[in-house]
């Protein structure tokens, strides 16, 4: 079984950084995946669980669109637990240099065939008559006011019955339980390695490029799209993941 060597670890913060200068550039996608194991609790349960989820709703042959697909590692992880539907996925990403890296982990694992990754904006993806979306951590970095628009587009690209599966940084109304899973989320970086220092420059490189919804907001945007099922599968704090299905 072939394995993927192991992602150098992130220390993009431990160096001289600007806000303004943090994008997925060469240098970041070189250890986006150890940030990501890093920085997002929970990450390959909710694969695990997206996967579940696919499996009971998809139709064998179905389209699964990862919007925001960056290095590729949720395709690759739901083509190893979707063996026997004979799903058809797609990654779509505007990083060059996120989608170079996807393309050399899906030859790694002999997944070409059977993942096609584009370079476009998501807000404009054409695709039709898909099975699945899947919206893992990224809406958050669409502005606000593009939001509605976007869902509804995902949602007129679904077939009747299809499901868009929804992964986010989330915030409370309640201001001090707001901060206190704040606080709680940083206690948890900590202990994954990251410095003070870190914490507090990422904070600040994405503090106008990172906007989070409450779930009660996200649910009222996949609501008014049009979709009439929509629940909450997982959260861990301030994250949470949410599943609509479109209607039949």
């Amino acid at each position: 079984m072939k394995h993927p060597p192991a992602s150098p670890k992130d220390t993009i913060f431990q160096q001289q950084i600007r806000a303004e200068d943090f994008e997925f550039n060469d240098r970041v996608v070189e250890v986006f995946d150890d940030m990501l194991d890093r920085s997002i609790p929970f990450y390959k349960e909710v694969v695990v669980s997206t996967a579940r989820l696919l499996a009971a709703h998809l139709d064998k042959d179905d389209t699964v669109v990862d919007l925001g697909c960056a290095t590729g590692s949720t395709l690759l992880e739901l083509a190893r637990l979707l063996p026997e539907q004979g799903l058809r996925f797609i990654g779509v990403d505007n990083s060059a240099p996120m989608l170079h890296k996807a393309r050399l982990k899906a030859e790694l694992y002999s997944k070409q065939d059977s993942i096609r990754f584009e370079l476009a904006d998501i807000t404009a993806t054409p695709h039709r008559a898909v099975g699945a979306f899947i919206l893992h951590y990224t809406l958050q970095f669409i502005r606000p006011i593009r939001r509605e628009q976007f869902i509804r587009s995902l949602y007129d690209g679904l077939r009747p019955g299809g499901v868009l599966i929804l992964s986010e940084k989330i915030i409370l109304h309640d201001k001090r339980l707001n901060r206190e899973y704040i606080d709680i989320y940083y206690q948890f970086k900590k202990s994954r390695g990251y410095s003070e220092l870190e914490i507090a420059k990422k904070r600040e490189a994405l503090e106008n490029v990172l906007i989070p919804f409450s779930i009660e907001e996200n649910s009222a945007l996949l609501r008014q799209a049009g979709f009439i099922a929509v629940a909450p599968f997982f959260q861990w704090f301030n994250f949470a993941s949410l599943i609509a299905v479109k209607p039949e």
